[in-house]
C-alpha cells in the first residue's frame, strides 16, 4: 500500500462511524457487570408513534424489547414499558415475570447473589433436593405454581394406568421457567390510553394438568402506580387443583434497618419454630445480618367492605413507601417472607398475596387450601401496586391500614401449624 497512514485513518473513521450507529440505551440487567455490551435492541411501541397520531397521552411513553446474551442469560428477552415516569421490565423468557420496577430513586426488586436473567433451558428444578428453583430466583415479581407452589416434597397422584403413584414436588412449582408461547403490546383507543403487555403462558402435560395463564401487566402514561392482571383457565376435561403464590421481593432501595410492613390481618402466625422466637417484631426489619436464618409469617389479612386487602412496605423514616391491593375473594391469603442477610447472600423481603401458604401441596390439601378448577373454568386475580414518595404519600397510606385493623384485634398466634 502506497500510505499506510492514510488506510490507518480511513479504518479508524469507519470504526468510529459504526460505534456511532449503536443504540445508546443498555440493557436492564440485575447488575450491569453481567449487561451483554451491544444488546439488540427493539421498538415495539411508542407514543409518537404513527399508530397512535389521534390520541392525546398525558404522558410520553414506549415499549422496548431487549435480547440479551452471553453466559445463562443467552437468549432471554426483556420488555421494558417506561410510561414516562415509572419503567417496568417484564421477562417473557421467564414466564412473564417482571425483573424490576423503578421510578426515580425506588426500585422494587432486590440484588440477588444471581446476577445474570438465567434462561430456563439452564434451570434443574429437580437439583438440591428439589430446590433448582433458587438458580434463576432474582426478579421482583415472581409467580409460584401453578400445579402447585410451595415447598419441595412429595404428594400422591393418579398415573396413567389409573394407579396412585408418587410425585416429586420441586420448590414453587414450574412457571416461572416457562418461556410465554406469545406476547403482545395493547393500547386501550378511549382515554386514558391503558398500556398493557399482555403474555400466554401454559402448563401442560400428558396425563397431567392442562392450564393456560394469560397475563396482562398495565399502566397509565404518567402514573405512579400498575396493576398485574392474570386469568387462568383449566383446558382440561376433569377439575384441575391449582396453586398461586404472588412472590413480591423488596430490597435495599425501600429495605433497611427499622423499614416496617404494615398488612392489615385477624392474624400472624409462624410458619415454624425458628419465626416463632421473632413472632413480636414480625412487622419491623433488621439491616443486613450475617448467618441470617429466613422467618416466615402467615397472615389471614383483613379486607374492606369489598374485601380488597392492602399491605404497605416502608422505609424507616417512613417517606418512601411501595403498595399492594387485591381482592381476598381471588387470594385470601398473605404470606411475609423476612430474608434480611448478609447484602452478599440476598437482603430481601416477601410481600405474598396467594391461594394459601408455601407449605408443600401435601399439608396444604389437608387445611383445605388448594382449590379446583372445572374443565373449562376460568379464574381472575388483579393486583394493583404503587410506588409512593414523600410523606405526604405515605401517611395516608398508614392511615388506611390502621383503619383496616380496627375491624379486628390482631392475634399473634405463637405456635406454627403442624405439618404432619
Amino acid at each position: 500500500m502506497k500510505n499506510p497512514f492514510a488506510f490507518l485513518a480511513l479504518f479508524s473513521l469507519l470504526n468510529l462511524s459504526c460505534e456511532s450507529e449503536k443504540p445508546d440505551q443498555t440493557p436492564v440487567s440485575p447488575s450491569s457487570e453481567n449487561a451483554t455490551s451491544n444488546p439488540a435492541i427493539d421498538m415495539l411501541d411508542a407514543s409518537t408513534s404513527p399508530t397512535h397520531s389521534g390520541k392525546s397521552f398525558s404522558s410520553s411513553w414506549s415499549v422496548t424489547k431487549t435480547k440479551l446474551s452471553g453466559g445463562k442469560q443467552e437468549g432471554v428477552e426483556l420488555l421494558t414499558l417506561d410510561n414516562g415516569k415509572l419503567k417496568i421490565v417484564v421477562i417473557p423468557s421467564r414466564g412473564m415475570g417482571i425483573l424490576e420496577v423503578t421510578m426515580e430513586e425506588l426500585r422494587l426488586g432486590w440484588d440477588s447473589p444471581v446476577k445474570e436473567v438465567v434462561h430456563p433451558s439452564f434451570i434443574d428444578l429437580e437439583s438440591r433436593g428439589g430446590l433448582g428453583w433458587l438458580e434463576g430466583f432474582n426478579e421482583w415479581m415472581v409467580r409460584c405454581g401453578l400445579e402447585f407452589a410451595g415447598h419441595p416434597g412429595t404428594d400422591q397422584f393418579i398415573n396413567n394406568t389409573g394407579d396412585k403413584a408418587t410425585l416429586n414436588l420441586t420448590l414453587h412449582g414450574k412457571i416461572q421457567n416457562i418461556p410465554a408461547s406469545s406476547y403482545e403490546v395493547i393500547v386501550d383507543p378511549e382515554p386514558p390510553h391503558r398500556i398493557r403487555i399482555r403474555g400466554t403462558v401454559y402448563e401442560s402435560f400428558f396425563y397431567g394438568p392442562k392450564l393456560k395463564l394469560i397475563t396482562e401487566i398495565s399502566t397509565l402514561p404518567g402514573s405512579n402506580s400498575f396493576q398485574i392482571s392474570d386469568q387462568l383457565t383449566n383446558q382440561g376435561p376433569s377439575p384441575q387443583e391449582f396453586q398461586l403464590i404472588y412472590h413480591g421481593n423488596y430490597g435495599s432501595s425501600i429495605l433497611e434497618e427499622g423499614a416496617m410492613v404494615f398488612a392489615p390481618a385477624r392474624s400472624v402466625t409462624p410458619m415454624n419454630d425458628h419465626a416463632a422466637k421473632f413472632l413480636e417484631n414480625w412487622q419491623t426489619y433488621r439491616g443486613p445480618t450475617e448467618s441470617f436464618i429466613e422467618e416466615v409469617f402467615l397472615l389471614e389479612p383483613l379486607g374492606n367492605e369489598n374485601a380488597e386487602a392492602l399491605a404497605l412496605l416502608t422505609n424507616k423514616t417512613q417517606d418512601l413507601a411501595t403498595s399492594v391491593r387485591w381482592n381476598l375473594n381471588e387470594l385470601p391469603h398473605l404470606t411475609v417472607w423476612k430474608n434480611t442477610a448478609s447484602r452478599e447472600d440476598g437482603y430481601v423481603t416477601g410481600i405474598e398475596p396467594a391461594t394459601g401458604y408455601p407449605f408443600n401441596r401435601l399439608v396444604e390439601r389437608k387445611y383445605g387450601r388448594v382449590p379446583k378448577l372445572a374443565p373449562g373454568e376460568t379464574r381472575s386475580f388483579t393486583l394493583d401496586f404503587g410506588i409512593h414518595l414523600g410523606k405526604e404519600e405515605v401517611d395516608p397510606l398508614i392511615a388506611e391500614t390502621t383503619d383496616l385493623q380496627t375491624q379486628a384485634t390482631l392475634e399473634l398466634i405463637p405456635t406454627p401449624p403442624t405439618t404432619k
